[in-house]
């Protein structure tokens, strides 16, 4: 009798053992388990740790709560200037209802990216080269936008959408770094002609000043003499100051006795 309630015993805990075992479920840190008894969703989410089930009733599954790097496939299309393009994205998004996103969806990860695709062809459509040049912050803002309002319906939320890459044929680029070209060289001319007008004016300041003070151009003329003669292998040909000249023809004109006396009352 008593070995046979030792048998009973020994069966009730191995059977004992064998449900707990069934039953045992653990869910990670990062996860939360959507549990559905006999097909409908039962109960609220459970959390972290050790939970159990009804075996063959229930049945638990889990639903990573972790941010996901989701690469966007290179979408090609027509920029809204007529510019064929391919650009590349990537998503970052998370579950925020673990219900949600296994009740109302089939796959959410195949539901965002088919989204993204679709959202980023049509950014494409909307935009111009020169924004997906150069104004990819309010982009990604606009594309952020118009996949995170499907996506609240599945449980997800979009944390952040970048634009990685945007390609342009050859053509284009030649066009561009033609382009570029021309302007700077359109600003190089504007500055040599700026330069030029500043220095016509001081030029003509000059000019005014030399002309109000004829011993000023005298300078200046030695001044230039100076710097041409400094060279070895120039030839200098000076003209001759006006005031000289008219010196020696008064000089001849003097009678030479008059010079005489000059010359001896000195």
């Amino acid at each position: 009798m008593l070995q046979e309630l030792l048998a009973a015993l020994a069966a009730t805990g191995a059977a004992g053992v064998a449900y707990v075992a069934a039953a045992a479920r653990i869910v990670k840190q990062y996860e939360r388990g959507v549990v559905f008894r006999l097909g409908r969703l039962h109960g609220r989410v459970r959390g972290p740790g050790f939970t159990l089930i009804v075996p063959g009733v229930d049945r638990l599954r889990k639903v990573n709560l972790q941010i996901v790097t989701m690469p966007v496939p290179a979408q090609e299309g027509i920029t809204r200037d007529n510019v064929t393009v391919r650009v590349d994205a990537v998503v970052y998004f998370k579950v925020v209802d673990a219900a949600a996103a296994v009740v109302n969806v089939e796959d959410y990860r195949f539901a965002v990216s088919q989204m993204a695709q679709t959202s980023l062809r049509s950014i494409i459509g909307k935009s111009d080269l020169d924004d997906l040049l150069s104004n990819r912050e309010k982009l990604n803002q606009g594309l952020e936008l118009m996949i995170d309002s499907p996506a609240v319906g599945w449980g997800v939320q979009i944390d952040r959408v970048e634009i990685k890459d945007v390609s342009l044929p050859d053509t284009m680029k030649r066009s561009m770094a033609r382009q570029a070209e021309a302007d700077r060289e359109r600003r190089a001319r504007i500055i040599n002609a700026d330069a030029e007008l500043q220095a016509s004016r001081k030029l003509a300041e000059a000019a005014q000043q030399m002309a109000d003070t004829p011993s000023a151009l005298q300078l200046r003329l030695l001044q230039t003499v100076v710097a041409v003669a400094a060279e070895k292998n120039s030839t200098l040909v000076l003209p001759f100051p006006v005031e000289l000249l008219r010196f020696l023809e008064r000089a001849q004109q003097t009678p030479p006795e008059q010079t005489v006396v000059n010359r001896v009352e000195q």
